[in-house]
């Protein structure tokens, strides 16, 4: 963990997280092995592999595993299409990912694994015999959600200004702490995190999915994270496990009624301290300094991804280089060098992509597919980005 929010000054409970309205701290006593400078993804795929002569700082700690050895992987953060955001240095390509996930399954170093993080990591890249099955909060083309935002329902305390989590994460946690994990499925608990996400009835939807050896979906829950003997005998409704999609629709209903795209948590959070503070105070004036700088941010973005994809390919196949989607089952992008190629030569002349412009990387991964080399992606960013 980046470990910048339980002392972050705009906490305003100095060394306490919640994760959920009135709910307790979830901060204290968790171990922190790799944080700040040290949460790269150099070090995360190194822990993965268990290769102590590659980490970086940090505690020394991997994932000492053998062919008995069951291993469950959670991994929350902003992502983008074929990527997920670390804190510190490079982000997290599926190519990098699935690569360590191989080498580790070579080294016969477990027996199965379960893992939550992002569908386009996953998408045409993670095969059954791996033995890993893979949770995502979305499809490979879809956003996740925050969820527990000030002003939407069940909304925090009056004290936060930000969102507590993302929809998927809540789901899956607080089902976990509530039932027996000994007797609930990894699919039975896909099936009530599923149901919870998917609220097509309002604005926002992701659909939970599914990759790899769905076989292991059918073990107890307990084997990856344990469970809480409190919860013993716990017996779970039938509505919990219908498969009726009325029945889906009215029983998120009453569990969630509001989230934000992960991508507009940020804008959501200066809107509402915007919205919050006394007029004509120094606190309005900063906030809407702050929200307007983030809204210029972002159409800025949105103007430099246009003219470099106009500049290389056309005004007129613009959209469909930002729109397009693979089929499923089909990897994100051909040559994963070319899409690390044009998100760093982006952020050496434009600028590094924000939260905000990381759902671009599917548009570059487009141009990628379509032939696009190094030479016209920096001239086409000079053009578009140093007027």
């Amino acid at each position: 963990m980046y470990d910048d929010i339980a002392f972050n000054v705009q906490n305003p409970r100095p060394g306490i997280i919640i994760n959920k309205p009135y709910g307790p701290d979830v901060y204290n006593g968790v171990p922190k092995d790799y944080t700040g400078e040290n949460c790269t993804a150099n070090n995360f795929l190194a822990v993965i592999l268990g290769n102590r002569t590659a980490l970086t700082g940090g505690s020394g700690k991997v994932v000492n595993s053998g062919p008995n050895d069951y291993i469950f992987i959670y991994y929350a953060d902003h992502g983008s299409a074929g990527m997920v955001a670390m804190p510190t240095g490079d982000d997290l390509y599926a190519k990098d990912l699935i690569e360590v996930l191989k080498k580790k399954h070579e080294a016969k170093s477990y027996r199965s694994m379960v893992t939550c993080e992002s569908g386009s990591m996953f998408d045409g890249l993670l095969t059954d015999d791996m033995n890993i099955y893979a949770v995502t909060a979305s499809t490979p083309a879809e956003s996740s959600y925050a969820m527990y935002c000030p002003g939407h329902y069940p909304s925090p305390e009056d004290d936060f200004e930000t969102c507590l989590g993302d929809l998927f994460s809540i789901s899956w946690i607080e089902d976990s702490e509530k039932h027996d994990l000994q007797k609930e499925t990894l699919e039975q608990q896909h099936g009530v995190v599923r149901r919870r996400t998917l609220v097509d009835y309002l604005d926002f939807s992701s659909h939970v999915m599914q990759y790899g050896n769905k076989e292991l979906s059918k073990e107890p829950i307990f084997t990856y994270i344990g469970t809480n003997p409190d919860n013993d005998n716990f017996t779970m409704k039938a509505e919990e496990f219908s498969s009726n999609p009325s029945a889906e629709i009215a029983h998120s209903s009453r569990l969630t009624r509001g989230a934000v795209s992960q991508r507009d948590a940020q804008l959501h959070y200066l809107w509402h301290r915007f919205n919050r503070s006394a007029d004509g105070s120094s606190e309005k004036i900063e906030a809407q300094k702050q929200l307007q700088n983030e809204i210029l941010s972002r159409q800025q973005v949105d103007q430099n991804i246009h003219q470099i994809i106009a500049q290389v390919f056309g005004e007129e196949n613009v959209s469909k280089m930002i729109e397009s989607i693979r089929p499923a089952g089909q990897p994100l992008v051909d040559d994963w060098d070319c899409l690390k190629m044009l998100v760093r030569i982006y952020g050496k002349i434009c600028g590094s992509l924000s939260i905000y412009g990381k759902k671009y990387t599917r548009a570059m991964a487009n141009m990628c597919n379509a032939g696009i080399n190094e030479k016209q992606m920096t001239l086409a960013s000079n053009q578009a980005c140093l007027k």
